[in-house]
């Protein structure tokens, strides 16, 4: 790794140490066998949804179009981290350059912001199908449902351009170390040769704006789904309604649950401890957990993993 001096003799880095989780080599091994499994697992279900979604004709609906993308994001969002903290348990150095940092940054935040739009017009559709049923078909068309896909991972890219554009022209001095398992901004902002607070309020700033406000409109939506699903005059169609949108409520809460604890505050006021179990659980377990939910609580969705998994 390359170190230059800058005129005032301090080092200027150009790569950084992950630090992970620091513990005896025995102990990195044995969190390198435990997350290689969840990171199998959790390609393997996700991967399921899509082959199943792909080769069963009854699944050709928006509904489960969209699942089907939600888990090829899923797919990329853990792939994005985990790779690298598996090379980094097996590594005595646990170095990762300047611009492999920034590339993490930059692909983890964008697929995050790309899942909060995705888990946004997941409960759109919803919202579209229950409290608008004889309209759904003409509303929520093919063309809308790719527009609305496509929507997703344009704006999920574009919003964190501006941010990574700027760090990648910034100073980093001192301490190459960082306390974190992935190229997080509050640690990363710390190693700064200056002092940025407009680079924080700009963080602080546009890592909670999406959260919240796509928070806020899927808690409306599924207001409005609520209150007509209790006007469903029989128990069973309730059920059945209930059964559609609990599995998306129950993503939506694990993952906005643990990121708006994360990124609802300054991003440089948690401790470092926290910021490794908060980032792991929204961004490894919930990846893991996904699939499951949506397997078992859909029976269509049972019937084609079933169907896919015996070919």
């Amino acid at each position: 790794m390359k170190i230059s001096n800058t005129p005032n003799n301090s080092s200027t880095i150009t790569g950084f140490i992950l630090l992970g989780f620091p513990c005896p080599r025995e102990g990195q091994i044995l969190l390198f066998v435990l997350f290689s499994v969840v990171y199998l697992l959790t390609l393997m279900g996700n991967g399921s949804i899509i082959c199943a979604v792909r080769w069963d004709q009854r699944l050709h609906t928006p509904m489960y179009i969209l699942l089907a993308n939600f888990s090829f994001l899923e797919i990329c969002y853990v792939t994005s981290t985990v790779p690298n903290m598996l090379a980094n348990f097996l590594s005595n150095t646990k170095v990762i350059s300047f611009s492999g940092c920034l590339l993490q940054f930059y692909f983890f935040f964008s697929l995050g912001c790309t899942e909060c739009f995705f888990l946004a017009i997941m409960a759109f559709d919803r919202y579209l199908a229950i409290c608008r049923p004889l309209h759904y078909p003409t509303l929520m068309t093919g063309r809308l449902c790719t527009n609305l896909v496509v929507s997703c991972w344009v704006l999920g890219f574009l919003w964190f351009l501006i941010p990574i554009v700027i760090v990648s022209q910034m100073i980093f001095c001192g301490s190459r170390i960082i306390d974190h398992f992935l190229c997080d901004p509050g640690p990363l902002l710390a190693l700064a040769c200056k002092k940025a607070p407009m680079m924080e309020l700009v963080f602080s700033t546009l890592s909670p704006l999406p959260i919240v406000i796509l928070f806020l409109y899927i808690m409306g939506s599924y207001a409005l789904v609520l209150r007509a699903v209790l006007k469903v005059p029989s128990a069973a169609g309730r059920r059945k309604a209930f059964s559609t949108c609990g599995s998306h409520l129950a993503v939506v809460s694990l993952f906005y649950g643990s990121v708006l604890v994360m990124y609802g505050s300054s991003i440089t006021e948690h401790k470092a401890g926290t910021q490794k179990i908060v980032t792991l659980f929204y961004s490894v377990v919930t990846p893991l957990l996904n699939p499951l939910i949506y397997s078992l609580r859909n029976k269509d969705m049972k019937k084609a993993l079933h169907k896919f998994l015996r070919i």
